[in-house]
């Protein structure tokens, strides 16, 4: 039972710091734009390139 000393307020630490960690990216716009990413991810920079013709 003495270890719950220690493991309570360590686990109320580790899950403070996620909280903050939480709201820092929602501050930081992490969440802005969660549709633009998956688009450039497929979008083709470039028109494809014709293969040379085979002899």
């Amino acid at each position: 039972m003495e270890i719950l000393v220690i493991l309570v307020p360590l686990a109320l630490m580790l899950g403070l710091a996620g909280l903050a960690a939480f709201l820092w990216s929602l501050r930081s716009g992490q969440y802005d734009d969660l549709d633009g990413a998956a688009w450039r991810a497929i979008a083709d920079d470039e028109p494809p390139q014709e293969a040379p013709a085979k002899r």
